[in-house]
């Protein structure tokens, strides 16, 4: 398996958020993360990268243990994570961006260079030179995304990729994700967007007030109104 997670609990404070999270992602596969907003999605991401201080359990990447390991070697060894927040440069332009998430080539990962990137994102081929805060918001997305990539990870956490995104940017997105699948990174991504998710997706968990309800094929999933009633609509 490319990622393992088991028995992740993790508390921000006094106040427990994720509750024996467990879940597993294959090598090439694109996993989706389902929830509503609140259920854990994004901690349980936080809590993998390291970036939830109060967590216990096991996280197994590319067969070593991560759990207790800081952000920067988690990410050094390959895996690769989009926040929800975007997060870029304002001030820097799209290639430079672009450079501050340069890392060396990895021996089971895909290697990125900046064509390769503007090839996956034609949009931002197009403004190499614009400051990203003159940037729309679904193009901000695509250079998080790719400034992600260019670390060469071999597995990517993207963190509801479509929220707030225009029609035709989250057909560009869905493009995007099958593309990096083809080449190879395993991806697990949190999303609300059950049609999106069944666009890109292997396999889906869903996630309800910090506690995996859910585990299985896209198919499986269709098959259980029940459960994604019950979980997933608003």
């Amino acid at each position: 398996m490319k990622l393992t997670v088991e028995g992740l609990n993790s508390h921000y404070g006094p106040a427990h958020i994720l509750f024996d999270i467990g879940f597993e992602v294959g090598e090439g596969e694109v996993v989706a993360l389902l929830g509503r907003n609140g259920a854990g999605k994004s901690t349980t991401f936080r809590s993998i990268v390291g970036l939830v201080a109060q967590r216990s359990g096991r996280i197994m990447f590319e067969g070593k243990d991560v759990s207790a390991r800081p952000t920067h070697e988690i990410v050094r060894e390959g895996l690769g994570y989009v926040p929800e927040e975007r997060r870029i440069f304002t001030d820097l332009t799209v290639e430079e961006n672009l450079e501050v998430g340069r890392q060396p080539k990895r021996p089971n990962a895909p290697h990125w260079t900046r064509d390769k990137l503007f090839a996956l994102f034609p949009n931002l081929g197009e403004m190499k030179n614009r400051p990203g805060g003159r940037m729309s918001g679904g193009e901000q997305q695509m250079l998080t995304i790719a400034r992600t990539l260019m670390g060469n990870p071999s597995l990517v956490l993207l963190d509801e990729p479509s929220e707030g995104l225009s029609p035709k940017i989250v057909e560009q997105m869905v493009d995007a994700i099958l593309t990096m699948k083809k080449e190879g990174v395993s991806i697990v991504v949190s999303e609300q967007n059950l049609h999106f998710a069944r666009l890109i997706s292997d396999r889906a968990y869903i996630i309800e007030r910090g506690r995996i309800c859910f585990g299985g094929t896209m198919a499986e999933l269709d098959a259980r109104p029940d459960i994604r009633d019950a979980h997933l609509s608003l």
